[in-house]
C-alpha cells in the first residue's frame, strides 16, 4: 500500500468513527442517561411554585407521533387524572431543550407528559406511601409503555423513587393554562439608556401593549420589547404599526428567550 493510499484509508476510518460516536449520542452529549450528583438534603426540596401562565408557544401541537404512534394534546386538562407509572429522566437531557424550548435542569421540580396542555401543573402521588410533589409540565414523554410521566430528578427525590427507577403513582392537574400563547418584540438593543427610554415612550405612544426595557448593565445594552402579545394577529397589527414608522423589523421572542 503506498502512502498516499494508506493516508486515504485512515482519513476514512476516522470519518467513520465521528460518524459511529455521533449516531450513538444523537442530539445529546450522552448516549446513556445517568445520575447525576446527589442532593444531599431531600427534606429542603419545595414543590413547585404553581403560577398562572398562558399556553406555551411551542410543544404544543395538536397532534404528533413518536415511535410511530400519534397523541392528540389537551385543549385543556382541568379535572384531569391519571395513574400509572412515574419514572424519571436524568443528565443525558441535562442543559438540552426541553419541547417548549425551556432548557432543562435536574435539580428543578419540572416534568414530561405525553398529552397534557404545557405549562401545566400537576400533583403525583406514590401509591404506596401517599407521598406526593407537585412539579410542572414543560416537556413531552415518557414514551415507554404504562408510564405516564417523566419526572426530574430533583422530583424523584422528593418522592423517593431516584433510586428504583419507576413507581406507581396518581397524577392529577392542579392547574392549566390560563390563556393564549404570548410573544415579545424585541425593537432594538441600545448602549445608551437614553436613547432607549426615548424609544420606549415612542413605542408606547403608537400602540397598546406594555414596553419594557430589559438592562444587562455590565455589558451596557439596553434591550427595548414590546409585550406580553397575544399570538396571531395582535402581534401582526403591531408589526405593521413598526413598519409604517419606518422602525425595523422586531425579533420576535417567546418567554424562554427573554
Amino acid at each position: 500500500m503506498t502512502p498516499s493510499l494508506r493516508l486515504i484509508v485512515l482519513i476514512s476510518l476516522f470519518m467513520s468513527l465521528l460518524q459511529l460516536s455521533a449516531c450513538s449520542t444523537g442530539r445529546y452529549q450522552h448516549s446513556q442517561d445517568f445520575h447525576p450528583n446527589p442532593i444531599l438534603d431531600p427534606a429542603s426540596l419545595k414543590d413547585a411554585e404553581v403560577k398562572a401562565e398562558p399556553l406555551s408557544s411551542m410543544g404544543n401541537p395538536k397532534r404528533y407521533t413518536v415511535l410511530g404512534q400519534e397523541y392528540a394534546v389537551m385543549s385543556q386538562g382541568v379535572g384531569f387524572k391519571q395513574q400509572g407509572f412515574a419514572s424519571w429522566y436524568g443528565m443525558k437531557f441535562h442543559g438540552h431543550a426541553t419541547s417548549n424550548g425551556e432548557i432543562y435542569d435536574v435539580y428543578q421540580m419540572t416534568a414530561a407528559h405525553k398529552t397534557l396542555p404545557i405549562p401545566s401543573y400537576v400533583k403525583v402521588t406514590r401509591l404506596d406511601t401517599q407521598e406526593s410533589v407537585i412539579v410542572r409540565v414543560n416537556d413531552r414523554g415518557p414514551f415507554h409503555e404504562g408510564r405516564i410521566v417523566d419526572l426530574s430528578y430533583a422530583a424523584a427525590v422528593k418522592l423517593g423513587i431516584h433510586t428504583m427507577g419507576t413507581a406507581a403513582v396518581s397524577l392529577e392537574v392542579i392547574s392549566t393554562p390560563a390563556k393564549g400563547p404570548e410573544k415579545w418584540l424585541q425593537v432594538s438593543a441600545l448602549s445608551n439608556e437614553q436613547s432607549a427610554k426615548a424609544l420606549q415612550e415612542k413605542l408606547q405612544a403608537m400602540q397598546q401593549w406594555p414596553v419594557n426595557i430589559t438592562a444587562n448593565k455590565t455589558r451596557s445594552l439596553y434591550k427595548v420589547r414590546i409585550g406580553p402579545i397575544p399570538e396571531g394577529q395582535a402581534i401582526d397589527k403591531v408589526i405593521a404599526i413598526l413598519n409604517n414608522n419606518q422602525l425595523p423589523s422586531p425579533l420576535v421572542l417567546a418567554a424562554h428567550q427573554l
